[in-house]
């Protein structure tokens, strides 16, 4: 048997709980290993070439557009990236009102991503129907001492609730999963203390919706935020809505602690092997641009670099060692180049007479954004590693707290549970110190500071600059960049957390962070390949932003259709 004979290709196409269009192809050899992958992301990416020509301060109408599920971290980004431009300062009031919304995107993005997208890659919904009630409240207060909704009532209703679902044959984003694989490892008991929880999330995040929207005017697609500050300035002098965003927040922080981290724990405990086994492990190589300066002046996320799983030693982060470069994927001017230069012009190759991926040439529609010529992960797992060895009071003790309760060591944050994990362990951090910025805000206006905007003339702006934003947002680090000529946006990119982490190999082969941690990974049945959206997941993709497609006429582009059966 030939070499070629013996490997298989297995097509995931679309990868779903995602935002946006994802395929990953894969090779495995006669053992069910994965020996080679390939990450494409599917759209168009157009919105740089819709900025050219604008008003500087229009771009982060228009760039928060990108998404619609990440609209405030580019509106924020696009915004800062003017400022920075030219030069100007937002009051401090204008930061911290602007770090209460990102914030509590950050704590709900966290849940959705985990319950909604993520968990039933180990959740085994129908196994839920089987469980004790009794026994799951037991199991329960195990891992918490006032587990959230779990008395035997409450997991009681939450199983006649599935078990009508599945009754009346309504199963909905529940009727096509991998049900019954050899790889779901939670008893019974336990998936329905998660199923529990998967319900109850929906109501908390929608709650937080609302808190986002006390400050970001709405969301999606907030309208708050300006050149120089915000607008939201009589929704923080109002007593009512601060108490109301603090309530909600207050909530959300119970949720958290009663419910998504000792429900992390649990899985933890029931996949131990598997990430022991370093399943979903990466290059190693960590990012974190730092950020969300405290009162104390002690950031809330520390900076730095990290190669190669080497905990020991740490670079400082420089945004000007970025590159992209476009030798995989389907635009023109294929050498890395500096974002302020880069450009976005379609070149794409079509695909296989079969419909697979021309493997040897471009194959996506993401970039390949490299760091000092290396390929980069982000997201939490990096912001907490980073946190961690760099002993930030707002991470360290939140990291050791965790790892002492699991038996996790560092190194194990970096497989595809691991993700999950640190994602959990932020989440906590992050709504803990949402406070300490209400807490500062309140002093502020208490002293009468009440500022909330710089107050700039356009016309005395330099007609020639450039400027960037380098910020943390949930999925990991995103940067928008433009160079402004003649008072008008000359060129403009956007290379966002999941341009970083779903990149395709670049010139010299080298794999993006997705690929890296598919290959090695061994697959319990070819045709259900749970291992493989279990790494993929774990970085909670959003393609949206690093591949979109707009039409400034609204006319339709091109029109898709696709069988979901086995590809949840």
């Amino acid at each position: 048997m030939t070499e070629s004979t013996k490997k298989q290709k297995i097509v995931i196409d679309p990868v779903t709980r995602i935002e946006g269009h994802l395929r990953v192809e894969i090779e495995v050899d006669e053992h069910n290993t994965v020996t080679e992958a390939w990450a494409s992301g599917q759209l168009f990416r157009g919105i740089e070439t819709i900025l050219k020509g604008r008003d500087p301060r229009d771009t982060g109408l228009i760039a928060q557009r990108i998404c619609g599920v990440c609209t405030n971290s580019h509106y924020r980004a696009s915004i800062s990236a003017v400022e920075n431009a030219y030069e100007i300062v937002p009051p401090r009031n204008a930061e911290i009102v602007r770090n209460l919304v990102s914030l509590a995107l950050f704590v709900q993005d966290h849940l959705v991503h985990y319950y909604h997208l993520h968990s039933l890659d180990y959740v085994d919904v129908t196994s839920a129907l089987e469980a004790d009630c009794h026994k799951a409240s037991e199991i329960a207060h195990q891992w918490h001492k006032h587990p959230y909704n779990c008395s035997q009532g409450d997991l009681a209703a939450v199983q006649e609730k599935l078990a009508n679902f599945v009754n009346a044959g309504r199963l909905g984003l529940f009727a096509n999963g991998y049900w019954g694989h050899a790889q779901y490892k939670l008893s019974p008991e336990e998936n329905l203390i998660h199923m529990n929880h998967y319900l109850e999330a929906l109501r908390i995040q929608r709650e937080v919706s609302k808190a986002i929207a006390i400050f970001g005017g709405k969301t999606p697609h907030p309208q708050n935020l300006v050149v120089g500050g915000v607008t939201s300035v009589m929704d923080m002098l109002n007593p009512q809505r601060l108490n109301d965003y603090l309530f909600i927040i207050k909530d959300t922080q119970e949720f958290l602690k009663r419910a998504y981290l000792p429900d992390m724990k649990m899985v933890v405990a029931a996949y131990g092997d598997n990430i022991k086994a370093g399943e979903g492990r990466g290059h190693g190589n960590f990012m974190c641009s730092g950020g969300y300066q405290l009162s104390d002046d002690e950031p809330l996320f520390a900076s730095g670099i990290i190669w190669g799983h080497d905990f020991s030693t740490i670079e400082p982060f420089d945004d000007t060692q970025i590159t992209e470069e476009a030798s995989r994927s389907w635009y023109a001017d294929e050498a890395p180049t500096n974002p302020y230069d880069e450009t976005t012009e379609p070149d794409y190759t079509d695909m296989n007479a079969d419909g697979t991926l021309k493997t040897e040439g471009k194959y996506s529609w993401i970039k390949a954004p490299r760091y000092q010529g290396q390929p980069m992960e982000v997201g939490p797992a990096a912001r907490m590693i980073i946190g961690y060895v760099k002993n930030a009071k707002t991470v360290r003790p939140y990291m050791q707290h965790f790892m002492n309760d699991t038996g996790l060591e560092l190194i194990d944050f970096s497989s595809s549970i691991g993700r999950n994990a640190a994602r959990a362990v932020e989440a906590e951090v992050v709504c803990d110190l949402i406070f300490a910025f209400v807490s500062e805000l309140i002093e502020n206006i208490k002293y009468y500071d009440e500022t909330t905007w710089t107050k700039y003339e356009f016309e005395a702006l330099p007609l020639e600059t450039k400027g960037r934003a380098v910020l943390e947002v949930p999925r990991g680090m995103l940067s928008h960049f433009i160079r402004i000529q003649d008072a008008k946006v000359k060129n403009y990119q956007a290379v966002v957390p999941t341009t970083w982490n779903a990149s395709p190999k670049d010139g010299q082969g080298i794999r993006g962070p997705y690929e890296e941690a598919i290959v090695g990974l061994k697959l319990a049945d070819p045709q259900q390949p749970l291992e493989v959206l279990r790494a993929v997941h774990s970085f909670d993709p959003c393609l949206a932003c690093a591949v979109h497609v707009i039409d400034a006429q609204g006319q339709t582009l091109s029109e898709h259709r696709v069988n979901p059966i086995g590809t949840f």
